[in-house]
This record gives structure tokens, sequence and C-alpha cells, in this order.
């Protein structure tokens, strides 16, 4: 039988299989990432003060920005009132460097801002200069120390040094050829002596302009006046040895400027920005260069669980020592929830026939029971689905919970995760209350246990929880916001408190009427009923959150989905447990909607260089809504990892 695994496994992936432990995922962000650079849609214009900006530096802070310039022959020095945003810059002073050098091209900040170093292409030297104030160029004065570099570049215009101080790379037009010096007393350019060691970048593109580096030394970024859009990765097999430099890379910004010819490039924040300059057009422009990793530590368990919701790379860390095999399964699942691709089903059901306000709904975790709330009647009333998440199987149970004498006017409703909890909220009393069932799940054995809890916000819409019941967010239509509280005791409101977080949303609603967050708390999604004028009708908006379930880092993502031809009214929304569907209650109908969720943006997954698969290709990310199940095992301590896909596509 031929190996085919592009096989399906309904409910067969469990970490159980594996291993009892589940092993701790920890997620960061790493800089100098080229292959994620994105450009911010940020730039600041230096015409006033500078019309031919070169060298670029950044205050390590991003509180400063500094320019040189051939136009002033001068070093530009500028605030930037929301530190790495350069769109936020303001001239502050400059300093002239024209007596020791016309036309300069190369700047370079030691990095504690004490001295500063100048190289231009009409003495072919390197100039140092120091401030009394750090970062402060009104303190700065020349040292009278110089290195000529002229016998090695006619035409030097990149200028960079080793963190240490006791390397410096040239870079120029002449040799097209990176240049490496030593200084024997570190940031004092005048004992600087040639290494002999170059590294040529000409097949790159000639009349070379910059050079960079990261923080280690192991990746080098180049330059050219040719092909001048592009920024080169170069890998350094020996940090900061430019004789081991090999081109492994390259990042076009062309289609990001209006004009195609870097003149400075500098990193900032660890390497997670990056700026350059333009000649042609007197502009600083501005990337993010993050790279997000997962690691898999496997000093804690041997089985991970990750659902990517951008470009990761995975690492593994914390394998056994050398001679002692270590081994790991992930899991890695991409999730759906774009709704910018959603479609209508053509399935929906009435609730008519219980309450002709149908205002809020929840789902049973499992799919098999949905409760509507019905303000016309203040009652929960009780559903099953004998097929999960699919409407068409729904039939009312004939079962319902009178909530009238706590909530008058009914908007939503919710359960803990084990359905042993109900909470409902309303605009009657502006409070959550809660209720405890017998019977879970069956709210006919509710009972009222005279806990509450009074909202930051007039009019409440939607109550939601976390995933573990640590949080709850309430939708609040008197200030348009969603509203972040704190419970000590999971699902218990008697421990709930206000974390002085909202989510103000009325830039995208003027009445907003539920929200719902995806599986894992990255994404957050509101529904709108507005009925003045369309497209904003009955709409869906979608926001992004960088740290789960924490509204202080949501954005809107300028993703939405009119449900308006359906009901404009839209008061209720939910997902299924994997976000491939979508349900949405319409006042005016009386009628809940299903819509099919597209697959979405997928995320790419890349691996660390100690990982290596069968045949040196790694698979392909996961199709949206799959689960992929890799391996991988080591034996040197980590050094290298073996790696497969053992399946590919499981649902």
């Amino acid at each position: 039988m031929s190996n085919n695994k592009d096989f399906k496994v309904k409910n067969g992936i469990q970490p159980t299989v594996y291993q009892e432990s589940l092993g701790t995922v920890v997620s960061a962000v790493e800089g100098y990432s080229l292959s994620s650079a994105s450009y911010d849609s940020k730039s600041f214009a230096t015409t006033t003060e500078e019309n031919a900006p070169h060298g670029i530096s950044v205050k390590p802070d991003g509180t400063k920005l500094f320019v040189l310039g051939n136009g002033g022959d001068d070093v530009g020095e500028y605030t930037l009132s929301t530190p790495y945003d350069i769109s936020t810059a303001s001239f502050v002073d400059s300093f002239s460097v024209a007596t020791q050098l016309s036309l300069p091209r190369g700047l370079f900040f030691k990095p504690d801002g004490t001295k500063f170093y100048a190289v231009g292409t009409s003495t072919d030297k390197v100039f140092q200069y120091s401030m009394t104030t750090a970062w402060d160029v009104s303190t700065a004065s020349y040292e009278s120390k110089e290195f000529s570099v002229g016998t090695q570049e006619t035409s030097p215009y990149g200028l960079s040094f080793k963190t240490d101080g006791t390397k410096m790379y040239i870079l120029g037009m002449g040799a097209n050829s990176v240049l490496q010096y030593t200084l024997s007393t570190a940031w004092d350019v005048s004992t600087a002596s040639y290494d002999s060691v170059s590294y040529s970048v000409s097949s790159l593109g000639t009349l070379a302009v910059c050079v960079v580096f990261n923080d280690t030394g192991t990746e080098m970024y180049t330059t050219s006046a040719v092909n001048g859009g592009f920024v080169r990765i170069h890998t350094l097999t020996t940090a900061w040895e430019v004789s081991t430099a090999s081109h492994t890379g390259s990042l076009d910004t062309t289609g990001d400027m209006t004009a195609s010819q870097i003149g400075g490039l500098v990193f900032a924040d660890s390497g997670k920005k990056m700026y350059f300059s333009q000649q042609a057009n007197d502009t600083i422009y501005q990337y993010s260069t993050v790279l997000a990793t997962n690691s898999l530590d496997l000093s804690t368990g041997s089985v991970f669980e990750v659902t990517p919701t951008s470009d990761i790379q995975v690492n593994l860390s914390n394998p056994a020592a050398s001679g002692t095999v270590s081994q790991g399964t992930l899991l890695l699942r991409l999730p759906r929830y774009d709704v910018s691709n959603a479609s209508y089903d053509s399935v929906n059901f009435s609730f008519a026939t219980q309450d002709g306000v149908p205002l809020g709904f929840a789902f049973k975790p499992d799919g098999t029971k949905l409760y509507i709330a019905g303000n016309q009647n203040d009652r929960i009333y009780q559903y099953s689905l004998s097929t999960a998440f699919d409407i068409s199987t729904m039939t009312y149970d004939n079962v319902s919970k009178y909530v009238g004498s706590e909530e008058l006017f009914l908007a939503g409703v919710r359960f803990n995760n084990d359905g042993t909890k109900m909470y409902v909220v309303g605009y009657n009393t502006d409070e959550v209350e809660e209720y405890n069932l017998s019977t879970a799940w069956n709210v006919s054995t509710a009972t009222y246990n005279s806990v509450n809890f009074s909202i930051s916000d007039t009019n409440p819409r939607e109550v939601i929880f976390n995933s573990d019941g640590s949080k709850m967010y309430v939708l609040g239509d008197g200030n348009l916001s969603i509203y972040q509280y704190s419970l000590s005791t999971n699902f218990d409101l008697s421990t709930a408190s206000y974390n002085n977080v909202s989510l103000s949303v009325s830039a995208q609603s003027t009445e907003p009427t539920s929200m719902a967050f995806n599986s894992d708390g990255t994404k957050l999604f509101l529904l709108d009923r507005e009925t003045v004028l369309p497209p904003n009708a009955g709409a869906v908006y979608q926001y992004t959150l960088s740290t789960a379930y924490d509204l202080s880092t949501a954005s809107y993502d300028s993703v939405s989905f009119s449900v308006a031809s359906q009901d404009a009214n839209a008061y209720g929304i939910g997902f299924d447990s994997d976000g491939s569907k979508m349900y949405v209650l319409g006042y005016n109908t009386d009628l809940i909607y299903q819509y099919t969720i597209g697959s979405g943006v997928e995320s790419t997954i890349t691996y660390d260089s100690t990982i290596q698969f069968g045949g040196g290709t790694a698979p392909d990310s996961p199709a949206a809504n799959e689960t992929d199940v890799l391996t991988f095992s080591t034996r040197d301590g980590g050094t290298t990892y073996q790696a497969a896909q053992a399946i590919d596509g499981a649902v």
C-alpha cells in the first residue's frame, strides 16, 4: 500500500495519544527579519532642513533621529514624540561637519550616544566627533581624530562599527566591497588599521552605498545605487568577520517608495524597526522587521499545540543533554475566523413562536444546544441541534427560564464552560446577573444566586468571557465601548473588578449590539445594527488583539461583512468551535442565520535552521481549519533536530 499522507482524521488528534504531558509554547518576537518585513506606511520628509539625506541613526530608545546629508553638510537632530514612529519627528538642531568634509555620506553613532563618526567622498576619510551631552548634537565637537580609507576605497559611502568599537567597516562605490578594519583602541578611529579582509557585493549591484550589521554581527545588510531599492542580506558564519559572509536573501522596497535608491540604512529597537533615507525625495521611510517565534520547550512536555494567527517560526528549546534522545510532537492548526470571506448558507431558524424580540444567543461549546435571550417575554429559551452547529437540525426543547424578576430588558446570555452557571445582561438594571443550574445546560433548573455586577456603561448589550472565565467583557451602547473586567475566581461575578481597560468602537459602530471572540482570543468581532444607511446597516467588524483577550491591544483590521441582506437590524453574533461557521440573530425577522467563513489568509510557518526535514524541504503550512502533526527528535542536545510530518491535514 502506498504511503499517502493526505488522509483525514476526524476527532482523532488528542495530545494524550502521544504523551500525557502537554508542553509549554513560549511566544516571542525577533528583530532583523527582512523575510517578515512590511512597510509601516510611515515616512518623514527632511526637505526643510536637508534636501539630500544620506546616513541616518536612531537613538536606542527610539526618541531621536539623526540625519547626515550633503545638502547642508551637517548632522540634523530630530525628536520623535512617539518612540520609533518616524512620522512624529520634529527638527531640534544641527551640527556642521563642513570643515572636515563635504559630500558627507555615512553616519554612525556610538551606542551610548557620546560619539559619532562621519565619512564622505570628498576626502575618503572617517572623522570622529564627541558630545558632552549624549545624543545632543548642540554639544558636539570635532575630536581632531580621523582615518583615511582612500587606499582601499576612493568613494566611501557606508560606515559601520562592531558593537564594542574594535572593528570598523566601510562600503563604497569604488571597490563595491565591504572593507574590515581593526581599532587597537576601541572607538578611537585614529588607531584603525586595515585587516586586508573584504567582501565583494558587486554581483548584487554596483555603486554600493550602505552597510549595517545586526546586534550580534551574524548578519550584514547592504544596499547599492544600482538595483537601489533592494536591501541585501548576508550571513556571517563567524560573527563580525566579513570574509565569512555569504548572500542569503533580499528585501525589495521599490513598491513602497516613490523613488528607488536607498541612501542611508539603520535598524532600531533590537532590529524590530528599519529606516532608510531617499536622497531623491528627501524622505525617511519606516519598516517593521519582526519575526514571531513559537519555541517548543522540551523540558515541559513532549506534545505542543500551536494555532498561529500570523506568520511564525517554530523553534525548539531545552532538550536533554547530548547522548539522550529528546522528542516532541507538534499539533499545528490554522484557524478560520476571517469574516471578509463569509457567505450566507441560505439556512435559518425562526424563534417567532417562542419570542418575537430575540436579542442574544449562546451555544453550548459542543454545538448541540443553543439558548436565546428573548426580550419580549424576558425568558431564556433552550434548543437542541441533532447535528452540532447545524441550525437546520435545530428543534425547541420546550424548556425556558423566566428571568424578568432580575432583568426586564433582556439583551444577552452566557454560560460557564460546564453549563452549571448562566449569566444574563440587560439594559434595565445595567447589570450582569448570575444563576446556578442544578442540571448542567438545562435552563429550567436555573436559580438566581443573588450575585450581580454593575457595569461601567449604560444600555449593556452583550456579555462574554475569556476561555477560562478569568475575564469578562461587556458591550455598552451608552459610550459605544467594550469594557474588560477580571474575576479573581473564575466565572464568579462576586469577585469581578474593572480593569480600567476599554475599547471604543465608535469609529466603526454607532449602534453595537453584540460581540464574540475567536477560540484563542486573538480576534474580536463586533455586530452593529445601524439602520440609517447601508452598507453599515447590519455589519460585522473584525479586530485583532496582539495579546489574547487584552482589549488594550485590539486594533481594527479594516475588515467587515454585511448581513443586511438577511436582516439589517441584527442583534446577536456567534461562531462554531473552529470558526468555519458564523451565526447572526435578526431582530426584524426573528431568525438566526448561518454563514460559512472562507479560508481567510493562511499563515506561513517556517522552521529554525537546526530543524532538518527529510529531503531537505519543510512541509507546506496547514490549510485553513486543518491540523498538521509534526514530530521532532534530537540526540545531540539540540544542535540538530530530525523532523517529519506525521499527518497532513487532519480535521
